[in-house]
């Protein structure tokens, strides 16, 4: 398992578009294969960082849930529509294995 992080710099005067942007992602991420933490935008502090943040089974998995991302009709309108309003100024993504991983796997007492 692998988890991806995505990090954007958003305009700060397009929040509430960039909320849309995460609330259609929390439907559409889940619906095509990917395990979503969550989308975080900005509350305090920066006005322009947010996050976005799932699990995937592979680098092999990734790739077959993005086709199946880009064709969701769901998927592909939230794509043109950050295209549309330019709310995203810049996104990075990087992959991470968990390496405290034996830590969720205890059992409680």
């Amino acid at each position: 398992m692998i988890t991806c992080f995505i990090r954007y710099e958003i305009d700060p005067f397009k929040k509430e578009e960039f909320s849309t942007y995460a609330r259609n992602w929390g439907q559409s991420i889940p619906r095509n294969g990917a395990d979503l933490i969550g989308y975080f935008g900005p509350h305090e502090g920066s006005a322009t960082t947010a996050y976005g943040v799932y699990n995937i089974e592979s680098l092999a998995a990734y790739e077959a849930y993005r086709a199946r991302l880009a064709a969701d009709p769901l998927g592909a309108e939230n794509y043109q529509f950050a295209k549309r309003e330019r709310f995203i100024l810049k996104e990075d993504r990087i992959f991470l294995k968990n390496m405290s991983l034996p830590h969720a796997m205890k059992v409680a007492p």
